[in-house]
């Protein structure tokens, strides 16, 4: 079906966007899946070629263009292209909500021509050993003394978070609160703060080339005026962008799903087994046929999404919803797809191998499908 959400403006960026990842991210992939991380570099030239912090008001360098579409572009030419490893997403789809609305002008001047030019790379720490989904229950503590916020905890699965220059911590500012939720606040902190350390890299089964990381805070002493929105505040700015996150996610979902059947359509094409290509056999082009459907309404509905949050109408729960179908209908389809490719698609030099691999956290990063049905479920009144 003809997609009709865009205008030439957005078909304009998707050739930069793919120009970009073409020429400066595929060749590399193997290598970024070998050492564990992609080219901090290749930030640079993308602020260069205006795919960072376009959001973000023309005076510090971005185009003051809040428009969500910019980002689905962005993230379906990066994963329609075989591209992994670069955390776009974290800084665009996540952080740039934050620090376009969030920060003082102060903040601002310091820290957005960075976001927008590449120089500075962003991550945000929210998940612990001990508080995954559970975001209310954050045990990281940030003490007041004076003038400064003394950070103490550790944080772990966090994206970006070996290239990244600044962080966004979710920490406990007012362990009385009447309820768990209402104590949190967002710091930023800057990664050569002493006391602040970045551990282990985890040995993750897929995205292997997306630094994700493990930190710890020993007595992090941080300056209040890097406090990000309200005091006491920040599970409620979570709250806000968290429907953008999620819809993000679902995008990802829905391209590496295309991608996944490009491969699988040209492997069935040319692919004999008993003297005839495999997709000639009935069940095999049935296979193929129902995923490209399901493919094709996964876009729509996505689409139709997107264009909610442009108009301002996505609540949590349809975001939520998205997030959910869209990634349990990617991951049948990966599996389908590799099941085609017979025992080459268990061979890690075959892309979809790699796809396969990578597609399994998407059911639980950004929240679990459980947790995205339960959001669901409570809207309806259960």
């Amino acid at each position: 079906m003809k997609r009709t959400i865009f205008e030439p403006e957005h078909e304009q960026f998707r050739q930069t966007a793919r120009s970009f990842f073409e020429t400066y991210c595929v060749p590399h992939v193997d290598e970024w899946e070998k050492q564990g991380h992609s080219d901090k570099a290749l930030w640079k030239v993308a602020g260069e070629l205006g795919l960072l912090g376009w959001e973000m008001p023309e005076k510090y360098g971005g185009t003051g263009t809040i428009d969500f579409r910019f980002n689905a572009v962005l993230n379906e030419e990066m994963y329609g292209t075989g591209t992994t490893g670069i955390g776009f997403g974290v800084q665009n789809d996540i952080l740039s909500g934050y620090f376009r609305d969030l920060t003082t002008e102060d903040q601002k001047k310091r820290w957005l021509p960075g976001f927008i030019s590449g120089d500075i790379v962003t991550a945000i720490a929210i998940s612990e050993p001990g508080a995954g989904s559970d975001v209310a229950h954050v045990a990281t503590s940030a003490r007041r003394d004076g003038d400064h916020f003394v950070i103490n905890g550790a944080k772990t699965f966090i994206s970006n978070g070996l290239l990244a220059d600044l962080f966004v911590v979710v920490c406990r500012t007012d362990p009385d609160a009447a309820a768990p939720h209402k104590g949190l606040s967002l710091i930023v902190v800057e990664a050569d703060t002493p006391g602040f350390v970045k551990g282990r890299k985890l040995d993750k089964i897929g995205q292997r080339s997306g630094d994700t990381l493990e930190l710890s805070f020993t007595d992090v002493r941080v300056p209040v005026e890097n406090l990000m929105g309200e005091e006491n505040r920040g599970f409620y700015h979570l709250m806000r962008n968290l429907p953008a996150e999620r819809l993000g996610i679902a995008i990802i979902a829905c391209a590496q799903a295309g991608r996944a059947l490009t491969l699988t359509q040209a492997y069935a094409h040319d692919r004999k087994a008993f003297g005839s290509p495999i997709g000639n056999f009935q069940v095999n082009r049935h296979a193929l046929a129902a995923m490209s459907v399901e493919r094709e309404v996964m876009q729509q509905y996505l689409d139709q999404a997107t264009m909610g949050v442009v108009n301002g109408t996505l609540t949590a729960q349809e975001a939520a919803g998205a997030k959910w179908w869209c990634t349990e209908t990617q991951w049948r389809i990966l599996d389908r797809c590799l099941q085609l490719h017979g025992g080459y698609g268990y061979i890690n030099e075959y892309e979809i191998a790699r796809l396969w691999r990578d597609a399994r956290v998407q059911r639980i990063y950004g929240g679990t499908s459980e947790i995205m049905l339960d959001l669901v479920g409570r809207d309806m009144g259960f």
